[in-house]
């Protein structure tokens, strides 16, 4: 896998994927940036999450699970001094769909934790790292979800 950092000014970077695709990444004004886009740290953030939630809808679909929505939650603390590395990671997997099993999603989070992940299983090197997960029945199709989805009852609330 490769990927190209190339400097724009101040320090606003672009990510050039090898499929492809481009990042904007900058800093915070206390740090010389312009916040015109994410930081470093969080699209390293964003990409746990993204990692974890791809094992758990693909391990959930394979499972003939009727999944209409997952949106993972992600909360982390840094360490003080520089590196500054994550010390902490939580991901909480809000899962939208009809007669989802409680079951199904814990193994699907589990699976993705222990032996999918490639993304948490780096993190987890210096970061404590901690999952739950809540179930919402919506018998809708994905695209009738909204993506809060506050009106939804919470069927199941799980921490693993």
């Amino acid at each position: 896998m490769k990927t190209r950092i190339k400097w724009i000014e101040q320090v606003t970077f672009l990510a050039e994927t090898e499929s492809g695709h481009s990042i904007v990444m900058d800093g915070a004004p206390e740090g010389g940036g312009r916040n015109l886009a994410a930081r470093p740290m969080e699209t390293l953030l964003a990409g746990a999450g993204g990692c974890a939630a791809y094992d758990v809808v693909t391990i959930l679909k394979k499972a003939r699970q009727n999944v209409v929505d997952c949106v993972v939650e992600v909360q982390a603390d840094r360490a003080a001094q520089d590196r500054m590395v994550f010390t902490r990671i939580h991901l909480h997997f809000v899962v939208a769909g009809a007669a989802i099993d409680a079951k199904h999603v814990a193994r699907a989070i589990e699976l993705s934790a222990r032996k999918y992940c490639s993304a948490t299983a780096m993190l987890g090197k210096t970061a404590d790292i901690t999952h739950d997960f809540e179930i919402r029945d919506a018998a809708y199709s994905r695209d009738s979800v909204p993506s809060a989805q506050p009106e939804l009852p919470v069927t199941t609330k799980t921490s693993l």
